[in-house]
């Protein structure tokens, strides 16, 4: 979603600005896909929880760390040398922008990540930095007070960036799903169906950048709600989702969704350099379009692969001496951290 959106949009701003027609055709498709990040943060709250629970925090937190870094790094080390070199982007040509970025903390030294689309993984890593820190004072040691400062900073920093509310829909959908049978086995299908049609046409209808002023429109708590309703209902293993979504292929796209997610804003980039150079953006948008997105999906696609293979999945299964993606028994750990039967957290349900 995120990849064509931006094939779409970033030539809508930047080759076929001046063609109205062009740029009102791609506007619901562009904006459609940019909200695939929501959707992202929903997936990320439902399986992050999971993995808390099954690790010690340090575990966690090094599991984690050897997930999403490696990739993270070198690609924001290539961005730096570029940017050093061309001077594009000078907001972030500058020492406090790049520690802010490498070390995620951009979000408060209120400086742009470098590597683009990074921007949600500052948040992902935030998301991580609270997930952990709850099990922590809920479950590995139990705190009152620790879990009341917590839930401080949580409510400060979706008071702060709403787009979080998101994240916290996925844990909720996770704990229901750990706790209720129809949750992992119902079939919905007309009501999953209806929820979907529900996002997709509002947020074909604009892009939200997830400031409070933007809940003033009743689009986006609807969108948001929606969002939850179709996620909800998608995690049953008999749903429409499910089914569809099945397919091997389908299912690689989803193991390199990440590489896919960091790499391919350079591949559009160096696509669009050699079109435009080259001189093949024509006046017939439908053969330039279709001739560059075929190009730079298949660059994406061989470039994505390796980074996959060598920066994401390589350091983690040296260390850990396992796959990444593999059955395990979190389910029985949020179970039982929801307290079936179970009288060490009892306080937590008051």
């Amino acid at each position: 979603m995120v990849f064509f959106a931006h094939l779409l949009g970033g030539t809508a701003e930047h080759i076929y600005a001046s063609n109205a027609a062009y740029v009102a055709a791609i506007g619901p498709f562009w904006n459609f896909g940019t909200f695939g990040v929501c959707l992202f943060f929903a997936i990320s709250g439902f399986v992050i929880l999971p993995s808390a629970l099954h690790y010690s925090p340090r575990e966690f937190a090094a599991r984690r760390f050897l997930r999403v870094y490696p990739l993270f790094f070198v690609l924001s080390v290539l961005y730096v040398a570029l940017n050093a070199a061309t001077n594009l982007y000078p907001e972030t040509n500058n020492l406090t922008a790049i520690l802010a970025g490498l070390t995620f903390l951009n979000l408060f030294a209120h400086t742009e990540q470098l590597t683009p689309n990074a921007w949600s993984l500052t948040f992902e890593v935030w998301f991580y930095v609270f997930t952990g820190a709850f099990v922590f004072f809920a479950i590995r040691r139990p705190n009152k007070l620790g879990l009341a400062a917590l839930g401080l900073l949580a409510v400060l920093f979706i008071a702060r960036y709403p787009i979080a509310l998101y994240f916290v829909a996925g844990g909720l959908i996770r704990l229901a799903y750990d706790r209720y049978d129809w949750m992992r086995v119902g079939r919905h299908r007309l009501a999953e169906s209806a929820a979907l049609a529900t996002c997709v046409f509002i947020s074909t209808r604009g892009h939200y950048d997830y400031h409070w002023s933007d809940f003033q429109n009743a689009e986006v708590p609807l969108l948001v709600a929606a969002t939850a309703l179709y996620f909800g209902l998608a995690v049953s293993r008999n749903s429409l989702t499910a089914l569809l979504l099945g397919n091997r292929l389908l299912r690689y796209f989803g193991t390199v969704s990440y590489s896919l997610y960091l790499v391919h804003p350079y591949t559009y980039f160096l696509t669009r350099s050699l079109f435009s150079h080259a001189h093949l953006f024509t006046a017939n948008v439908v053969v330039s379009m279709d001739a560059f997105i075929v190009a730079a999906s298949a660059i994406t696609w061989i470039l994505t692969h390796l980074a996959n293979r060598s920066l994401e999945l390589w350091p983690y299964e040296l260390v850990y001496h396992q796959k990444i993606y593999r059955s395990t028994s979190q389910q029985n750990a949020v179970r039982t951290w929801l307290g079936l039967g179970t009288k060490r957290f009892a306080w937590l349900r008051g």
